[in-house]
């Protein structure tokens, strides 16, 4: 059966054009506000007549690794995107896939990482820690979901654990994204295929001393799924900022809901057997919602920078990975929830004395969780408690890190990082309740050398760590069994160690690297059963190309590859595969501008084929994508046009290995599951600057 096309529901137009021109008249009547003067003023200074690429940016003589760097909003503005979460993927040698609806986080891989959804992996959005510890659903919960692509200004990236300034999650890399204080007004509207429409407007305008950012998307999706996905999706962000170079202050509140329907990964027998279509689902009542309302405030005076953040959030997901394994009757079906606010800021101050700078900073995050929970259900209802908690989770880092020139061309870095977490679980079952604490320094150390004018060479060593969920560190009756249960530590400490070098000339700009990162364990808390999975020990080591080539005007190039070593190590290591670690990812693109006004960009992803299980003997496929986009600018208008796996791909998104049971089969079954990518689709779009 062929995947369905569906129309775009009425009322979804409406609603995310009449958003659209909602703002468009506002922003018209602000216009017509400003003097004469001032805007001239506004169009004489506008930058979008030169395009800065954050890639592009001078790196050497200021970065400490070959494998950081900055991605600006022209970097992906001429880029398809299909789905908010592949806006990381603009960070060499990092892929984000989805096993489940729209609405949640993305599955992350990275340097030999199956990151899950950010055990690993760090996220911020100016300035906010974005990862939830002790989460309903995986320890380090990432969702960028809430983002508005059109308001981000740029995304800084470091990979590897060397660092000073970040803790948690941070050992295979980090992403911070900084939203614009400024942007011109602007409304845009897209359709789709498959029920795809969105619409997005916003704009800065001066107010007072400083400058108002108003931003609100808003989004549906059906999906190529023959159970529509239903997403809706809303976003907002509005933003205050004032002050100059020396003292800078910010004022911002932001918005999210999301609601699906979702088709998670189905068992390759059951499309082969034609029980199910390649779209198809075996239980109706999978989705979730997800609700996020934040307030910052950040700044700078002198040399010191501070922020702080308020973050109420709340989550809820309906799954079923393994059918009618454990109850043949009713299924297993089983839903996850997370309520909680999320409170903290952090402050830095830079010291300079002659060839020595210095930052010493602190940060300190409260999860107040009133609840994290996970029922068995039946028909999306929660029929039974599998556990009840609410937690108290408290983190304070401070770190001292330095730089100092030692000789001409020659930097050299260290750093000193103190985390202390302190959890106070109160389970509804008294046994798992109790209180703990861990704290781990972690050192950093690095060289850069200036080779020559166009060429820097790169030494790093550091430490860091990905906290443990709260309820393993406490936990003393696994509360399905009612058997004992091992307790894990609170933290968990990761080495890495880095030589890189990186080529900057008029033209290119390209980067490599050779990297090795070994965790003490990777104890997972699993959600989906409310206990604690211990693995042994990790050790990855691999390599990393980049490159950003102009060759001509109006060219740009862009290429990563990465490949990986990752093993289970350790006495009880045996079949020492981790599975879900992709070895091998290659990213690349090309945005040729023929005529002034005209923008096309093809792109292709790749991860390569990647062990299930421990001993290899299965394995996911290779997966390949090309993306091809068209952009023309008419005035004040620009019209896209963006084709999404112009193959038609039949590629996995994700593959899993595990027991299942389908109905009708007298026994459990080992197989693969998969997510399929979605099919060949076509989107348009119109934006209007005013």
């Amino acid at each position: 059966m062929a995947a369905k096309t569906a129309s775009v529901p009425a009322h979804r137009l409406v609603i995310a054009l009449a958003g659209t021109v909602f703002y468009s008249f506002a922003t018209a009547a602000t216009a017509q506000s400003t003097t004469e003067s001032e805007a001239a003023d506004r169009e004489s200074a506008e930058p979008q007549q030169i395009i800065v690429y954050g890639r592009g940016l001078e790196e050497i003589g200021i970065s400490r690794s070959a494998s950081q760097g900055t991605v600006g909003y022209a970097d992906f503005d001429a880029i398809p995107i299909s789905r908010i979460g592949e806006l990381v993927e603009n960070i060499p040698g990092l892929i984000a896939t989805q096993h489940s609806g729209s609405g949640k986080a993305n599955q992350f891989f990275l340097r030999g990482f199956n990151l899950d959804h950010g055990t690993d992996f760090a996220g911020f959005v100016d300035g906010v820690p974005i990862n939830m510890r002790s989460h309903g659903h995986g320890q380090g919960y990432l969702d960028f979901n809430f983002l508005i692509p059109e308001a981000i200004e740029r995304i800084d990236f470091r990979k590897g654990p060397y660092f000073a300034d970040v803790g948690d999650f941070s050992a295979a890399g980090t992403a911070a994204f900084k939203t614009a204080d400024t942007l011109r007004p602007f409304a845009e509207a897209q359709l789709g295929e498959f029920g795809f429409v969105r619409g997005v407007a916003g704009g800065s305008t001066g107010l007072a001393e400083g400058d108002l950012l108003i931003v609100g998307d808003a989004q549906f999706y059906d999906g190529p799924w023959l159970l529509d996905e239903n997403l809706e999706r809303f976003a907002g962000l509005v933003k205050y900022s004032f002050g100059g170079e020396t003292r800078r202050f910010s004022l911002q509140l932001n918005a999210y809901d999301a609601r699906w329907t979702s088709t998670d990964q189905v068992p390759e027998r059951a499309v082969a057997s034609g029980l199910i279509d390649r779209f198809g689902n075996i239980d109706d009542d999978l989705g979730g919602s997800t609700t996020r309302l934040g307030a910052v405030i950040g700044g700078a005076v002198g040399g010191t920078t501070f922020s702080a953040y308020a973050t109420r959030y709340e989550f809820e997901l309906v799954s079923n990975f393994t059918y009618f394994l454990e109850d043949p009757v009713l299924g297993d079906e089983f839903v996850q929830r997370d309520k909680r606010w999320v409170l903290g800021g952090a402050v830095s101050h830079r010291f300079e004395r002659g060839p020595l700078a210095l930052n010493v900073g602190a940060d300190l995050r409260h999860d107040a969780i009133d609840e994290v929970a996970l029922f068995r259900s039946v028909d999306a209802i929660p029929v039974e408690t599998v556990r009840l908690d609410a937690i108290d989770q408290t983190g304070v880092g401070l770190y001292l890190d330095g730089q100092i020139a030692i000789a001409p061309g020659l930097r050299g870095f260290a750093g000193l990082r103190f985390d202390y977490q302190t959890v106070d679980v109160q389970s509804d079952l008294a046994a798992n309740s109790g209180e703990t604490d861990d704290d781990l320094f972690a050192p950093k150390f690095g060289l850069a050398w200036q080779a020559s004018k166009t060429i820097e060479l790169y030494a790093n060593y550091g430490q860091s760590f990905h906290s443990n969920d709260a309820r393993g560190a406490t936990i003393a009756l696994d509360p399905v069994s009612g058997e004992r249960a091992d307790r894990v530590p609170l933290l968990v400490r990761a080495k890495g160690a880095e030589l890189g070098a990186r080529l900057e000339t008029a033209t290119i700009d390209a980067s490599v690297v050779g990297f090795w990162l070994e965790l003490d364990s990777e104890l997972v808390f699993i959600g989906d059963g409310g206990a604690t999975e211990p693995n042994d020990g990790s050790r990855r080591y691999g390599v990393e190309a980049n490159v950003f080539w102009r060759p001509a005007p109006g060219v740009v190039i862009d290429a990563a590859y990465a490949h990986t070593d990752a093993r289970f190590v350790g006495p009880g290591a045996g079949a020492d595969a981790i599975p879900g670690a992709v070895p091998e990812v290659i990213a690349a693109g090309v945005a040729v501008t023929p005529v002034p006004d005209l923008t096309i960009t093809a792109r292709v992803r790749h991860f390569g084929s990647a062990p299930l299980i421990e001993d290899r003997s299965v394995r996911s496929d290779a997966t390949t994508l090309v993306n091809l986009a068209g952009y023309y600018e008419l005035g004040a208008m620009r019209l896209g046009i963006e084709a999404f796996n112009l193959f038609n791909s039949r590629d996995a998104d994700i593959t899993y290995f595990y027991e299942s049971r389908l109905p009708g089969e007298a026994n459990g079954v080992e197989d693969r599951h998969f997510h399929p990518v979605e099919p060949r689709q076509l989107r348009a779009s119109l934006r209007y600057s005013f």
